[in-house]
Formats: C-alpha cells, sequence, structure tokens
C-alpha cells in the first residue's frame, strides 16, 4: 500500500522512451499518474526528440511533468516503477533503451539519499534533456543543492542535439 501523507507537495519528473511508440506510451504514462489517488498532474512540458546516452540506440521522446502529490517521495518513487513496468519496462542494460523511464527529479526542497533513492535526481544539474523541459514549467523552481533557478541551470548545458516536438 502506498503511503500518503496529509500535505500536499509538488515533485518534478521527468519523462522519456525510445521504444515502441514512444509519443502514445509517454501520454498514457501522464495520464496514468494523474489517474493515481495521491498525485495531481500539474503541468507537463512539450516533448522534446534527443540523443541517447549509452549504448546505441534510437532518439528518446523526453519531458517533464510537475505533480501535487500527498504521497511520500519514497511512495512516490514506488508509483514510478510501477507505471513503468505497467507499460512494458524491464531493466536490463544501464543507459539501454526502454519504452518508459520515469525519474523523480525533484521534491519540494527536499535533499535525500537512500539506497533506492537520491534527491534531487543526483545527474540533474548536468542533463539538458532534463533541465531544458523543466525549465519550460519550472523555470523558476530552485534546485535545493545549488540553490540556483532551474532556468539558470538550463542555461549552463549544452542544448545541442535537443529538438522541441510540436504537441
Amino acid at each position: 500500500m502506498h503511503q500518503l501523507g496529509n500535505d500536499p507537495a509538488i515533485a518534478a519528473i521527468g519523462l522519456g522512451s525510445n521504444l515502441g511508440d514512444s509519443r502514445a506510451i509517454l501520454a498514457a504514462a501522464v495520464s496514468a499518474l494523474n489517474a493515481t489517488a495521491g498525485i495531481q498532474v500539474l503541468a507537463r512540458s512539450h516533448w522534446y526528440r534527443t540523443q541517447p546516452i549509452g549504448p546505441p540506440q534510437p532518439d528518446y521522446l523526453n519531458g517533464c511533468a510537475l505533480l501535487q502529490t500527498t504521497h511520500s517521495p519514497l511512495s512516490l518513487l514506488d508509483i514510478l516503477l510501477t507505471v513503468e513496468s505497467q507499460f512494458g519496462r524491464v531493466r536490463t542494460e544501464r543507459w539501454g533503451a526502454r519504452s518508459l523511464d520515469l525519474d523523480l527529479l525533484l521534491y519540494a526542497d527536499q535533499i535525500l539519499s537512500t539506497p533506492t533513492l537520491d534527491l534531487p535526481h543526483p545527474r540533474l544539474r548536468e542533463r539538458a534533456f532534463v533541465l531544458v523541459p523543466l525549465a519550460e514549467i519550472a523555470p523558476d523552481s530552485i534546485e535545493p543543492v545549488t540553490g540556483l533557478a532551474i532556468a539558470d541551470l538550463a542555461s549552463r548545458v549544452n542544448w545541442s542535439g535537443i529538438r522541441q516536438c510540436p504537441n
């Protein structure tokens, strides 16, 4: 059973897909999250076509969403992993191709390190494919480790290879 708290928090997630009908999978994943008790999708970025990191594979569609949630960070992570598996995600290769990837990027202003979850996401500050869509929907949100706004972090990364798709 997923843990529900009393006070809602704002969380940012990254979404990605490069197997199957990525656009349909990402849209369905956002809908599935919005239909989950204790989660309301507040905003979603455009989708962006991005070059993969890791082994040779197709380009990704990436985006971000802001959620209002009454779930704890670890409970929200469990929900994200469940949704991934519902859409055929099988973890076989680090940074390999996937039907759906959901990453918990930020949860309010929390800094957290557990064996299964680090907040903010440990590679958030270096990944344009996350920062560009996140800056679209939450430019003034503060990354709690650096104290910098997401828009500032996005301005510091290389945007080459990232192309906004029409919605």
